[in-house]
């Protein structure tokens, strides 16, 4: 439907959300708060989806909240209950998450793009933390998942300025993995998912969680977690199927090398 707040399209085992609230700068309303939580859950519980690619329609990534249903008294807090399930739902799907920024994401829409796992940014992409400026504290992990990506240093300049980080700026800081032109970024996008897609499939969610897990850990028991896995990966797996895995990746190399 044209006039859905989020758009849906599936290719094999990766799915796109597209935020489509273009001429509100895709703001987060509640109505889109609670779509956005309900494809996650169900994309979390089809088996054959893997990866999620996430970007917004028109100008703009995401805006944050809507400011007009705040100021109305309609949506609720800035920790309500859509906003809530909606963190939990992105935290929840075991697959990859691409955020593919296509334009401002802005306060609460800087906080959807760091709940992805990875993000590809257009040229014209730009992040800005303003909770300072308007007055209120993140409740969505930004005061702590952003220092951990970027150092504490950087993080507190965005967040205590306000002020915006542009595409290669956000490149140089770490916050991004690459910057492209507009027209090429859901294609480069989508060329990535389906690179992850075409991984084994419990051990691509397994890789997600192990590193998730044990950046939440110190360094020493972290690694001991790795092993742990590691040793009960490698009973579970078995020597035939390795084997033509292997042989499978050293095609795909040589393939890539005479490209």
């Amino acid at each position: 439907m044209p006039d859905s707040p989020l758009l849906e399209a599936r290719d094999g085992a990766v799915v796109t959300l597209t935020l489509n609230r273009p001429q509100a700068m895709n703001a987060l309303s509640k109505e889109l708060r609670n779509a956005l939580a309900l494809a996650f859950r169900r994309l979390e519980a089809d088996a054959e989806v893997r990866v999620v690619v996430v970007t917004g329609a028109g100008r703009a990534f995401c805006a944050g909240y809507d400011l007009k249903e705040l100021a109305e008294g309609t949506s609720g807090d800035a920790a309500d209950s859509a906003a809530s399930d909606l963190a939990a739902s992105m935290a929840d799907f075991q697959g990859p998450i691409i955020g593919a920024i296509n334009g401002h994401a802005i306060t609460g829409g800087f906080e959807l793009a760091l709940a992805c796992d990875v993000l590809i940014a257009s040229e014209n992409a730009r992040f800005a933390d303003t909770h300072a400026r308007v007055g209120i504290l993140p409740g969505w992990g930004l005061s702590q998942l952003l220092p951990r990506l970027i150092g504490a240093s950087r993080a507190k300049e965005i967040s205590f300025s306000g002020n915006f980080l542009d595409a290669q700026q956000a490149l140089d800081w770490g916050l991004v993995n690459r910057v492209v032109k507009p027209e090429a970024l859901l294609e480069v996008c989508h060329a990535l998912a389906s690179d992850m897609a075409s991984c084994v499939p419990e051990v691509l969610t397994a890789y997600k969680r192990l590193i998730d897990e044990g950046l939440r850990m110190p360094l020493g028991p972290a690694l001991e977690m790795e092993t742990a896995r590691a040793i009960a990966s490698a009973a579970a797996a078995g020597s035939e199927d390795v084997a033509a895995r292997r042989a499978g990746v050293m095609a795909r190399g040589r393939q890539e090398d005479s490209s």
